[in-house]
């Protein structure tokens, strides 16, 4: 999609640290990060936000949490990580792109917002 920075970063047209690539996924690391570690896992294809996600879409995000897995196995954070996906600029999501966070690496609090 035009001026959709998350695309352009999945087309190569911008350089990120990328962590993971394969045909569907990119995960690459947060410009800003809030965490020791923080990925950012999206579809390359272009969908919205989880509302936007149809039934062909289960498979993809399905692929997208084993990659959330494999990056923390990676990065040895497999036993104290998260995984978050906003839904809409009032629960933060800034790129309106499906996209979802892995952090790790520190001792993650509870309520997270």
């Amino acid at each position: 999609m035009d001026g959709c920075i998350f695309c352009e970063i999945a087309e190569k047209k911008l350089h990120f640290q990328i962590v993971h690539e394969d045909s569907d996924v990119i995960a690459f690391e947060d410009m800003n990060p809030q965490a020791p570690v923080h990925i950012l896992i999206l579809p390359r294809k272009h969908i919205v936000d989880l509302l936007h996600l149809s039934s062909t879409d289960e498979v993809l995000v399905g692929k997208i949490h084993l990659v959330a897995k494999k990056i923390a196995k990676e990065k040895r954070i497999e036993r104290r990580f998260r995984i978050i996906c906003n839904c809409g600029e009032e629960a933060g999501q800034s790129v309106g792109h499906l996209h979802f966070h892995l952090l790790g690496g520190r001792r993650l609090g509870w309520p997270p917002g």
